[in-house]
């Protein structure tokens, strides 16, 4: 084809044709390697899972409140670059969105190696030390075990929110694609806790007219118990 097309046609097909090449030239234990002709952006992700060991896509970074489970911050990473590096931009973003600045992050052992994010300690689980008592030692587990909350998170993003695989073009369809993910559930979360409120006052105004008995009165009952939970 370089050698049949006009000049003009070879000029705007230049950046294809240099794509083609590097992936006929690519080896197997060669960096920055092309996946994807049509999303060459795609970098190789190591899980280390026995079932799924490598994933093919763009890394995110995901920050939440430690009770309410809300989506702060939100990044995709356009670089494969090591989890203790994104967390700089990523607490920055959420610090955008507060009132008052993130003092302490909890994060899990991918993100060894990184101390202070921001102006915020970076708590990572470890095997507890010896001059600590019991109470501060119980104190960090439970926020440790609080963070594994962020994992069922991630798995409702991918199958219910269409994280796992996304349609949109380009490192900024990826973007996109991670911000409205994002932003519904965010959306569900408050969706839920207003009509949790709503039925809450409904019960508390059409008290004397409803009676146990009632399937609609059972109906907001466990609604409203199932709410505050």
């Amino acid at each position: 084809m370089k050698r049949k097309l006009p000049e003009s046609h070879l000029h705007a097909c230049q950046d294809d044709f240099a794509l083609y090449e590097r992936v006929l030239k690519q080896q197997k234990n060669d960096k920055d390697k092309i996946y994807s002709l049509h999303e060459p952006q795609v970098y190789c992700v190591a899980k280390g899972k026995g079932h799924k060991p490598y994933e093919y896509g763009s890394k995110a970074s995901i920050v939440s409140t430690a009770k309410e489970g809300i989506i702060l911050s939100a990044v995709s990473h356009y670089e494969n670059i090591h989890d203790s590096k994104t967390l700089d931009e990523v607490i920055r973003k959420a610090n955008e969105v507060r009132e008052s600045k993130i003092e302490e992050a909890i994060c899990d052992r991918g993100y060894r190696g990184k101390k202070m994010a921001e102006g915020a300690e970076i708590v990572l689980p470890k095997p507890a030390l010896k001059k600590g008592n019991r109470y501060q030692q119980e104190k960090k587990r439970k926020k440790c075990r609080r963070r594994a909350a962020i994992e069922p998170l991630i798995g409702h993003l991918k199958s219910d929110f269409r994280l796992s695989r996304n349609f949109l073009k380009g490192s900024v369809g990826d973007a996109i694609n991670l911000l409205m993910a994002a932003c519904a559930w965010n959306l569900k979360k408050w969706m839920i806790k207003a009509l949790g409120a709503f039925f809450c006052a409904l019960e508390k105004a059409f008290l004397p007219i409803f009676t146990v008995s009632n399937p609609f009165w059972l109906a907001i009952r466990f609604f409203c118990s199932c709410f505050e939970r």
